[in-house]
């Protein structure tokens, strides 16, 4: 008995040490972000999230901090051009792929936090260290279910369902250039189909799409008015039209034959300004003080950290990310998307796509 009660003891003692471990270590990082006194964040999730985080942090930690909201395919296109001198240090919300591709460039730096503890699967984390998940979202379609009941149509079901002639002009997409959600729509063709089949399916869904928005959420922005039918994207952006603009009419689609699902990650940008304010931002858009904000600013996304409350609307319209098909490999899109979306736009240059109107490929 004093044999097991000691044991007992010990391992209190080593629990003990190791929480006053992970305390310390946030004290001094804290007061070394103080010091530093500023942080610039760009951030790829919708403004009004980034906004109450960015100002929430300003307020826990009394640091200075500057945000803009910026797609994901324009924040590694200005980071580049800074050559090594970026204008931000943190890089908050948006899709992963944009990410891989940024780390693979040299952009993004290594750190590894401490509230990484409390992440729920080893995919919300790039395996290098060079981003690390907030949420996940499910790949899909938000229709208008007034305009397709005037039209006599039924919504689509499948992927393959979108290639119907009867939706010629009815469907947006992002832009496969700049927006995260696009790049994820077309790794998942990719894998899902086989290389040359996913892009003779995207060149064929081409004849359908009336415009390819710059930004992942601009689809679901236009579907509640009628100017978009059938919008390609996240289906909690589909959530935030109906909830908190009122867009009863919007439906919400996984598609039957499988899907995918985005990673939206918090990174630090190599060469940052003020380098420890960068870590404890990380730090803390891994925690609930961070991603508990998203529901009540019109983003409900799941969250993937095991110590925050889930946003309960999006179980309430069926979302369910255990949905989502499992055999998405993120390692083929990290090393990858870059060429596939090169591959992508030369096919459907060759198709006769106008590849340089801005009008329907939008680029602001």
């Amino acid at each position: 008995m004093k044999k097991a009660f000691a044991l007992l003891l010990a391992l209190v003692m080593v629990l003990g040490l190791c929480v006053t471990a992970h305390a310390d270590g946030m004290d001094d990082l804290i007061a070394a972000a103080k010091a530093e006194g500023e942080l610039v964040v760009y951030g790829s999730c919708e403004e009004e999230y980034l906004a109450a985080a960015c100002e929430n942090f300003q307020k826990m930690y009394g640091i200075k901090t500057a945000y803009q909201r910026l797609s994901t395919g324009e924040v590694p296109a200005k980071i580049e051009e800074e050559n090594g001198k970026p204008s931000a240090d943190v890089w908050f919300g948006g899709t992963n792929n944009p990410y891989d591709e940024a780390a693979a460039k040299g952009l993004l730096d290594v750190y590894e936090p401490m509230n990484a503890s409390h992440l729920t699967k080893d995919i919300y984390k790039n395996p290098d260290g060079y981003w690390y998940g907030i949420y996940t979202g499910i790949l899909g379609f938000m229709v208008n279910s007034d305009e397709l009941n005037r039209m006599g149509l039924e919504a689509p079901k499948t992927w393959d369902d979108l290639l119907k002639p009867e939706y010629q002009g009815l469907i947006w997409l992002s832009n496969y250039n700049t927006a995260g959600t696009a790049k994820l729509v077309i790794n998942t063709m990719l894998q899902m189909k086989g290389h040359d089949e996913g892009i003779q399916y995207l060149v064929d869904l081409d004849k359908n799409i009336e415009v390819y928005t710059k930004s992942g959420s601009g689809p679901s922005k236009n579907v509640g008015t009628g100017e978009c039918v059938i919008g390609i994207g996240f289906l909690h952006d589909g959530i935030t039209q109906i909830v908190d603009n009122g867009y009863e009419n919007i439906s919400l689609v996984i598609p039957e034959d499988g899907t995918s699902c985005e990673v939206g990650p918090v990174a630090i940008f190599k060469g940052a300004a003020h380098p420890n304010a960068a870590k404890l931002f990380v730090e803390y858009a891994l925690s609930p003080d961070c991603v508990e904000l998203a529901d009540d600013n019109g983003s409900y996304q799941f969250l993937v950290i095991d110590n925050a409350e889930q946003p309960a609307v999006a179980a309430e319209f069926g979302l369910d990310p255990s949905l989502v098909w499992s055999g998405y490999d993120f390692a083929d899109a990290a090393a990858n998307t870059a060429k596939y979306v090169e591959e992508v736009m030369n096919a459907l240059a060759t198709a006769g796509a106008d590849t340089g109107n801005a009008d329907r490929f939008q680029t602001s």
